[in-house]
């Protein structure tokens, strides 16, 4: 069983309805695990509610509340940390979001499901897949 945890595109995508990732969604989720991380709910979560839009809340309530929202401890900040001075010492910069939802995936051993991969290729220790 793998356990795969979701970017904030890939939620976006869904929450829109992109018929390829909720197809996806929905055959991984009958043989392994999904889960969102504490800052992919963070960034849907203002996203939805500058949309204001009511129906898309729903939807991503019911798709966390389902799979639960992980936490970030002491020991996903320290791997961010080491993430942050890896790229520095290759002068490579990403966003601060980006390095925490890869920590949270390294710490807990997740494949982070993404559509920017770019933004993570550089990033060690890291398993990550593209549904796109």
């Amino acid at each position: 069983m793998i356990i795969y945890s979701l970017d904030t595109n890939i939620v976006s995508y869904y929450l829109r309805n992109n018929s390829k990732i909720v197809e996806k969604v929905d055959v991984e989720i009958q043989n392994n695990i999904i889960v969102i991380s504490p800052i992919v709910y963070y960034e849907i979560q203002n996203w939805l509610t500058k949309k204001n839009s009511r129906k898309k809340i729903a939807i991503f309530e019911k798709m966390y509340s389902e799979r639960g929202i992980g936490i970030i401890d002491k020991n996903t900040l320290d791997i961010a940390s080491n993430i942050y001075i890896e790229l520095q010492k290759h002068g490579i910069t990403i966003d601060d979001t980006d390095i925490l939802i890869a920590a949270w995936c390294i710490q807990n051993d997740f494949t982070l499901i993404t559509n920017n991969l770019k933004h993570f290729e550089n990033i060690e220790h890291l398993k990550v897949e593209n549904w796109m």
